[in-house]
C-alpha cells in the first residue's frame, strides 16, 4: 500500500484528536507503521504560535491583523512541518510510514481568512501539496462549545462567534475543494465515527 498522508480538520471541539488516534491505532494494529502530527507542530514555530493562541505571547490586538500574523507563522509551520529532516512529513513518508495529521492548510483558510482576507491566505498555502485524503468532522457548534468549556486552558479561537463563522467557511471551501475528501457527522459515538471512516478507508485504498 502507497504510504498516505491524512489530514483530520474540523472546528474546535470536533473530535479530530479522538478520530486522528483512533485511526493510527487502526493502521497499526494491521502491520502499517503509523505516525500521528499536528498543527501546530511541536516544532520552534509551532510552539510560538500555541504560546500566541493562549496569550502568552501577545501579538496584535488589532483581530484583522492578529490572523494575517498567525496566518504567516502556521504558513511557516507548515512548511517546515512538510519539509523539515528531523521528522518532517516526507521524510516519514519515504520511510515507509503513513503520517496521520491533524489539521493543515484547509484550517488556515477557515480560521485566519475572511471575505476580504482570503486570497491572502490563499497565495500563502497554495504551494503545499493535498494531502492523500481530508476527513471533515461535522460538528455542531453548540457541542463543540460544550466539549470545550471542559478544558482547562482555551485558546483565542475558542468562542461561540468564532467557530460559527469558522464552521460556515469550511462549507465554502469544500464547494470547491478538489482534494479527496470525507465527510462525517460529528456528534455521533466516537466509535461510530471511526467505524464510519475505516470503511471509506478500506473501499478507496
Amino acid at each position: 500500500m502507497k504510504k498516505l498522508f491524512i489530514v483530520f480538520e474540523g472546528i474546535d471541539g470536533s473530535g479530530t484528536s479522538t478520530q486522528s488516534k483512533l485511526l493510527r491505532d487502526y493502521l497499526t494494529e494491521r502491520g502499517q507503521s503509523a505516525v500521528l502530527t499536528a498543527e501546530p507542530t511541536n516544532g520552534p514555530i509551532g510552539h510560538l504560535l500555541r504560546e500566541g493562541l493562549k496569550e502568552r505571547v501577545i501579538f496584535s490586538k488589532d483581530e484583522k491583523r492578529f490572523d494575517q500574523q498567525m496566518a504567516y507563522l502556521f504558513a511557516a509551520d507548515r512548511h517546515d512541518h512538510l519539509y523539515n529532516h528531523v521528522d518532517g512529513v516526507y521524510k516519514l513518508l519515504g520511510e515507509g510510514k503513513h503520517v496521520v495529521c491533524t489539521r493543515y492548510s484547509l484550517s488556515s483558510l477557515a480560521y485566519q481568512s475572511d471575505e476580504e482576507g482570503y486570497e491572502f491566505v490563499y497565495d500563502l498555502n497554495k504551494r503545499f501539496p493535498n494531502p492523500d485524503l481530508v476527513i471533515y468532522i461535522d460538528n455542531p457548534v453548540e457541542t463543540s462549545i460544550d466539549r470545550l468549556q471542559k478544558r482547562t486552558v482555551q485558546d483565542v479561537y475558542e468562542n461561540k462567534e468564532k467557530l460559527l463563522s469558522v464552521k460556515e467557511r469550511y462549507n465554502k471551501i469544500f464547494k470547491t475543494y478538489d482534494g479527496k475528501l470525507l465527510i462525517v457527522k460529528g456528534d455521533q459515538n466516537p466509535q461510530q465515527i471511526h467505524l464510519e471512516i475505516v470503511k471509506y478507508f478500506e473501499s478507496h485504498f
